[in-house]
């Protein structure tokens, strides 16, 4: 089965290819295998952040970013923050939107 993959706005998905050049390869890269094969790519291009919530870890020249993710019904996966990582941990902060924009999908309080 085919995945779709959505943004959680539209200023999500404008923000994510406004990535430097590199990042942007990468996700599109990244994201093509994932409509084929599912949102697992599995270490190094997936990791499982807990409940749901996945990260797609982008790698290029410019440095390192992370793109957070989740799956839906019907092999959607929809494509919920980004941010470009400055440290080793990610940032409390870049978690807690990811999980806060999962819920409202979950919850039928953010449209698709």
């Amino acid at each position: 089965m085919k995945w779709k993959i959505s943004f959680y706005s539209d200023r999500v998905e404008s923000e994510v290819l406004k990535l430097p050049a590199g990042f942007v390869a990468r996700f599109i890269r990244y994201a093509e295998r994932m409509e084929i094969y599912g949102p697992d790519l599995g270490m190094p291009h997936t990791k499982a952040m807990g409940d749901g919530l996945f990260e797609l870890r982008l790698k290029a020249a410019e440095g390192i970013a992370r793109v957070f993710y989740c799956t839906m019904v019907e092999y959607r996966i929809v494509v919920l923050h980004h941010f470009i990582k400055k440290t080793d941990k990610t940032p409390a902060k870049e978690l807690s939107i990811a999980r806060a924009r999962k819920k409202e999908i979950e919850n039928g309080q953010h449209p698709q």
